[in-house]
């Protein structure tokens, strides 16, 4: 009896450790989509945290991004955080629409290995943590963003930084776009995200089918 029903658990075990896989695969990637704080993630090993819906456009990022790189090169490293809506804050929406209240949030989560210059950008204004007296009374003086749109807080952010760092004593001269070529895409973990769970549900799909004839 034990040589006929093996190989049919063996089969079914098999099966079911690949569905475990296939959940497994998915909930890793979807952690930053579905954390407390997914800029905290991100901007543990990037300089910005870009909107995950509408993106902002390659021209628009590519700037932002020369804008931060320089400002590292001239002993002015910050990092950013774009808010383009609730969305973007995981399960802490309530903070939506407070970027200084965010701002002093997303400063505990990044700053643990030791204090960072952060600038966080949302459609109501500014919030910073971790600047000197006069790059603080900059960031004060700083207007709204020109629109609530990704790129008008892409483009809004990258005047700040121009601002902050010319305040503390490192200005930054004008920045031109880098190539295409050279360009990493801030929005590009969600296109992997998305694709790798298409690919994960496809092979989902084919383990419940031959699950199916199996039982058949």
């Amino acid at each position: 009896m034990r040589s006929a029903l093996s190989p049919r658990l063996g089969a079914r075990t098999l099966q079911r450790l690949g569905v475990a896989s296939l959940v497994a695969l998915l909930l890793v990637p979807a952690t930053a989509l579905a954390d407390a704080d997914p800029a905290s993630d991100v901007l543990l090993g990037e300089s910005v945290f870009y909107p995950y819906t509408p993106r902002v456009s390659v021209a628009v990022e590519q700037v932002l991004d020369a804008e931060v790189a320089t400002a590292a090169k001239r002993q002015f490293p910050i990092k950013v955080a774009l808010i383009a809506s609730p969305v973007d804050l995981g399960a802490i929406p309530a903070l939506y629409g407070k970027p200084q209240q965010y701002a002093d949030f997303l400063d505990q989560e990044i700053s643990f290995t030791g204090k960072q210059r952060l600038l966080v950008v949302m459609p109501s204004g500014f919030g910073v943590q971790g600047l000197g007296p006069a790059a603080t009374r900059a960031a004060a003086s700083l207007g709204k963003p020109s629109g609530a749109s990704s790129d008008a807080l892409a483009r809004a952010a990258t005047v700040a930084v121009a601002r902050l760092a010319a305040a503390s004593g490192h200005p930054i001269a004008g920045v031109a776009a880098p190539s295409s070529a050279s360009s990493g895409g801030g929005s590009s973990p969600l296109v992997l995200l998305v694709i790798v769970i298409l690919v994960a549900a496809a092979a989902a799909g084919a383990v419940i089918a031959v699950r199916r004839r199996a039982t058949r």
